[in-house]
């Protein structure tokens, strides 16, 4: 099973590790893969940081191709909203829908992708 790394993880893992370690496991076995949302958080970040390598090293990752099906986006934040889990903003609705489209796991510490699992069938949470 692939694991898409989300933001989160990779900000942790660069910075201290301490809840990203299995992160290097997954690199290891390459399990890994990523999408455009999460290159567009991360890369603008590491090129002020002029972190070039990074980028590179990032850029090397499988990207997977994003489709998003806007009806189910839209039913899923109505979901959310109705049931008071408010705060859960577009890009995450994004990088949930694209796990279930390619069938992956997500390996985050963003809280939403907990409410998101506790409410939405399908969203596959890595642990």
């Amino acid at each position: 099973m692939r694991i898409l790394i989300d933001t989160s993880i990779w900000i942790d893992y660069f910075k201290s590790g301490t809840n990203s370690s299995e992160l290097d496991g997954l690199l290891d076995d390459n399990l890994i893969v990523t999408n455009n949302i999460i290159l567009a958080e991360l890369v603008p970040f590491l090129a002020i940081k002029k972190q070039f390598n990074v980028i590179e090293l990032l850029s090397n990752i499988t990207l997977l191709p994003l489709q998003p099906d806007w009806a189910e986006i839209i039913n899923w934040q109505t979901t959310c909203l109705s049931k008071g889990r408010n705060g859960i903003g577009i890009p995450d609705l994004l990088i949930a829908q694209n796990s279930k489209q390619q069938n992956c796991k997500i390996y985050s510490l963003d809280k939403h992708f907990r409410l998101l699992d506790e409410t939405i069938e399908d969203i596959q949470l890595f642990d």
